[in-house]
């Protein structure tokens, strides 16, 4: 099952900020801007880091088989 609406990050621990928050982090208004993506423990930190990057790894062999197969389906008789 493809769900083509999924994004997977390679980022995961780290924050998400946009082009306000760079423009206002150089001149520090605000205070601490960056926000860090948290967990209970070191251990649960690295279960959803490992679980994102092997998400990451199979989303990478979906597209590459769906690319593979759509450049030689002739070859392979597929439709």
């Amino acid at each position: 099952m493809e769900n083509k609406n999924l994004k997977l990050e390679t980022g995961f621990l780290f924050d998400k900020t946009g082009f306000w928050k760079g423009v206002g982090s150089i001149f520090s208004l605000y205070g601490d801007y960056y926000e860090f993506n948290s967990s209970r423990t070191a251990e649960e930190a690295d279960q959803k880091a490992l679980q994102s990057d092997w998400e990451n790894v199979g989303e990478d062999l979906r597209t590459a088989e769906r690319q593979f197969k759509e450049k030689h389906s002739k070859e392979l008789c597929l439709k």
